[in-house]
């Protein structure tokens, strides 16, 4: 009897394994994947701010976005991210005003200052975009968050394509090698999500 249940929790164990590194490498493989093109807005998911100043991630993210404004494949940001507790302006205020610094029209510049997760972003970007009669998107993050970020926002229901940045601040091994693990993780949970909130729908 106990080897039996050796072996059941040994096999247990190699699925959940192979289930985590085939996820894992869905989230890196698909950092390869550019789907630039013209489209009606660039949602760029937020990376927090510090002193009233967006992170060396965030500005990445709005660079890109800038790039994309400049070389006409948006005539439109939605900048992403809500206020932290004591700070004095939400995330996207902050973004704002650098993209503005970068040479954005502000009157081409939309913001949410309510959400505080990858999901949230999309969630409210989608608000925006149905509110402002925008039908597409490309979704602007570093490339190993754009897996679970494009799961998202087709689950809200964005006709969206992916524009990964061209440069991240995660730069050593170590960092991108963190960075994977952490995306992976969250990539794995929000699928568990997906399926809890399926069966809950079911039953309500």
């Amino acid at each position: 009897m106990l080897k039996k249940f050796v072996k059941f929790l040994l096999v247990i164990i190699l699925v959940l394994a192979i289930y985590v590194v085939g996820n894992g490498a869905s989230v890196y493989l698909y950092s390869y994947i550019d789907e630039t093109r013209k489209a009606d807005v660039a949602v760029v998911l937020g990376a927090s701010v510090a002193y009233n100043r967006v992170s060396a991630v965030y500005r990445e993210r709005i660079n890109h976005a800038v790039d994309l404004y400049e070389d006409g494949y948006v005539s439109k940001l939605i900048l992403t991210g809500g206020k932290v507790e004591g700070q004095e302006y939400s995330d996207s205020e902050v973004a704002k005003s650098y993209a503005i610094s970068k040479g954005v029209n502000k009157n081409d510049i939309l913001i949410e200052e309510s959400s505080k997760t990858t999901l949230e972003n999309l969630i409210y970007a989608k608000k925006l975009m149905n509110e402002n009669n925008l039908k597409s998107a490309l979704i602007v993050s570093d490339a190993l968050h754009m897996r679970r970020a494009m799961l998202m926002a087709k689950d809200e229901g964005i006709d969206a394509y992916s524009s990964p940045t061209k440069t991240s601040m995660f730069k050593t091994t170590k960092k991108r090698v963190e960075f994977l693990r952490n995306e992976t993780v969250e990539y794995i949970l929000y699928k568990c999500y997906k399926v809890v909130q399926h069966f809950t729908d079911i039953n309500v």
